[in-house]
């Protein structure tokens, strides 16, 4: 017997499918994004700002190579307190700093041969060394190089700000 009152139609209606898709909880984050947060004249800075907005349940981590790389970045850009402000914010606990095991330059190393096509960029090396490390299989960067990297069994990481 139906519990529905006579006249009405019972219907069901398919979840959206974004629901379904299992969102990543953890991704490391690039220098590009980073730069982008704290340069509001930085073209990818309101993709960037949103992209954080609308994943508040990823949690980012990064690689003390990606952190000099964007203090470096931000005081010869913007100025020194753009660069306190980035470190501030990390301190805050906005992202997860890696601590690399004693072999992490070893593969940091090995990643930079296998992909000696590519200009050495040692934050890159050092995200996709901590992306296996940690087995992380995303990344929030604006650079293509994420495109190319594979880890050691050939696997990319999706990147998820392109």
């Amino acid at each position: 017997m139906s519990s529905a009152p006579s006249g009405a139609s019972i219907t069901a209606q398919e979840p959206d499918a974004r629901w379904l898709l299992k969102q990543p909880t953890d991704a490391l984050i690039d220098s590009g994004p980073l730069l982008a947060l704290f340069n509001r004249n930085d073209k990818w800075h309101a993709p960037s700002v949103s992209w954080l907005k609308a994943n508040p349940e990823v949690r980012l981590h990064s690689t003390w190579p990606v952190l000099t790389e964007v203090c470096a970045l931000l005081a010869r850009r913007i100025h020194n307190d753009a660069a306190l402000d980035f470190l501030k914010w990390v301190q805050r606990g906005a992202l997860q700093l890696d601590a690399p095991a004693d072999w992490s330059l070893t593969s940091v190393l090995a990643i930079c041969q296998r992909f000696a096509s590519l200009p050495l960029d040692l934050a890159d090396a050092s995200i996709a060394e901590a992306a296996e490390r940690l087995q992380i299989r995303h990344v929030v960067s604006i650079d293509k190089d994420f495109d190319i990297y594979r880890d050691a069994k050939g696997q990319p990481l999706r990147n998820l700000l392109r």
